[in-house]
C-alpha cells in the first residue's frame, strides 16, 4: 500500500532539493490530458500559427498530455530556473550600431544548464523514493526540445500563469523563468494551478513591434520576432524587416514590459546563465564579418549556435539596413555574393536601405 504521508514528506523535501540545485520554482501537476488545453493547441495548429515549426503538428499526439508521451507517467514536476536580467533588456533600442540579443541567449545554453540540474534532481528522487520504501519509480526529464507543453504545465503546477503574451508569468520571478519538467510514475498530490493575474493590463500587447498577438492570450508565431529571427528559414518577409530594428536573435519586448518583473531578483540567476560581456551589446560591424569558423567560435556553448552562421548573418544584415549607418555599407556589400541565398538577399535589401 502506498504511504501517502511518506509521499507528502518527499514532496516537501523535493522542493528543498530543487532549490539547492538552482531552481527558483517547483510545483506538481497531474499527467492526464486536460481537454481544454489540448483543444487550444489544436486550434492554434489548425490556424497555421506555428509557421514553419512543423514538428509542433507532427507530434501533436505527444503534446496533448504527458501520458500521451509516456503512458506510465502519473505526475509532472514542473520547475523554473530564473534568468532575470540585471540590466534593462530594452536599453539598446536607441543604439542601432549595436545588436540586440535576447537575454536568455546571452549566457551559456540553458538547455545544458537546466537539463544538468533536472537530471541531478531526478536521480535524487529515485534514490529517495527507494530509501523511503516507495519502491522503484520511473522518471524522464525534459527541457524545451521534447514534445512537452512546459508553459501550460507550469501553470497547472502553480508556478504562475500564461499571460496575455502566452509566456509563463510568476508572481515572484516575473517573465524570466527557464522551464523544465520531470515526468514520474510516482503519484504526487497536484498543487493548485496558477491564477491569472494579468487583469486589465495590456502592456505586452501594445509593445509588440509586429502585432504578433491577434488577441490576448493568442500568439501568431509567423509574426513574432523571436520566431522570425530563430525558427524562420529563408528570407524574412518584407513586411517585417523594418520592425526587426536591431534585434538579431529573439525579442524581449513583451516580456520586459510586464509589470510583474518588478518582483524578479536578478541576484538569483544561476552563474552559468549570466550574460557574456561580448554578447550584451555587440557591434553589428563585427558580426557582419563572421564566417562559419568565426561564428562557431564566438557562439560555442551558446544556444545561438544552433541557427547557423547563415541565418544569424541574415538577421545582422536586416539590423544593418535598419541602422541608417552608412559606415556599414562596406561589410554589407561584401555579403552581396554570399553563397547563402538568404544572406545575399538580406545584403541587397540592406544596401538599398543604406544607399537611399
Amino acid at each position: 500500500m502506498v504511504n501517502a504521508g511518506e509521499i507528502a514528506t518527499l514532496r516537501q523535501d523535493l522542493a528543498v532539493e530543487a532549490a539547492r540545485l538552482g531552481f527558483a520554482a517547483c510545483g506538481i501537476a497531474g499527467a492526464r490530458e486536460d481537454p481544454a488545453r489540448a483543444v487550444r493547441l489544436e486550434q492554434w495548429l489548425d490556424a497555421d500559427r506555428h509557421g514553419q515549426m512543423q514538428w509542433m503538428a507532427d507530434r501533436l499526439h505527444h503534446r496533448r498530455s504527458p501520458q500521451g508521451l509516456w503512458p506510465e507517467a502519473q505526475s509532472v514536476i514542473a520547475l523554473g530556473m530564473s534568468y532575470a536580467p540585471a540590466a534593462d533588456p530594452l536599453a539598446l533600442e536607441g543604439h542601432p550600431d549595436r545588436a540586440r540579443i535576447s537575454v536568455y541567449a546571452q549566457g551559456r545554453d540553458y538547455h545544458d544548464v537546466v537539463k544538468k540540474a533536472l537530471k541531478a534532481l531526478a536521480r535524487w528522487l529515485v534514490a529517495e523514493a527507494a530509501r523511503r520504501g516507495l519502491g522503484e519509480i520511473g522518471v524522464k526529464v525534459f527541457v524545451d526540445t521534447a514534445p512537452v507543453m512546459e508553459k501550460p504545465l507550469g501553470q497547472a503546477a502553480g508556478l504562475g500563469w500564461q499571460g496575455k503574451h502566452t509566456n509563463l508569468v510568476s508572481q515572484d520571478h516575473g517573465s524570466w523563468l527557464f522551464l523544465g519538467a520531470i515526468y514520474t510514475t510516482l503519484a504526487f498530490a497536484p498543487d493548485p494551478p496558477g491564477r491569472d493575474r494579468c487583469g486589465s493590463c495590456d502592456a505586452c500587447q501594445r509593445t509588440c513591434p509586429t502585432a504578433a498577438f491577434p488577441a490576448p492570450y493568442q500568439l501568431d508565431a509567423r509574426r513574432c520576432i523571436s520566431y522570425l529571427t530563430i525558427e524562420h528559414k529563408g528570407p524574412v518577409p518584407l513586411e517585417f524587416r523594418a520592425a526587426l530594428g536591431n534585434r538579431i536573435y529573439g525579442c524581449d519586448d513583451c516580456l520586459a514590459v510586464c509589470p510583474w518583473n518588478k518582483f524578479a531578483q536578478a541576484a538569483q540567476t544561476q552563474q552559468a546563465l549570466l550574460p557574456r560581456a561580448e554578447l550584451t551589446a555587440p557591434r553589428l560591424a563585427e558580426l557582419l564579418t563572421l564566417d562559419d569558423t568565426g561564428f562557431r567560435a564566438l557562439f560555442s556553448g551558446s544556444p545561438i549556435k544552433r541557427v547557423g552562421r547563415g541565418r544569424f548573418v541574415r538577421n545582422c544584415l536586416y539590423a544593418a539596413g535598419n541602422s541608417g549607418d552608412a559606415a556599414l555599407l562596406a561589410p554589407v556589400r561584401a555579403l552581396l555574393g554570399d553563397p547563402d541565398e538568404a544572406v545575399a538577399d538580406a545584403a541587397k535589401w540592406a544596401e538599398m536601405r543604406l544607399s537611399s
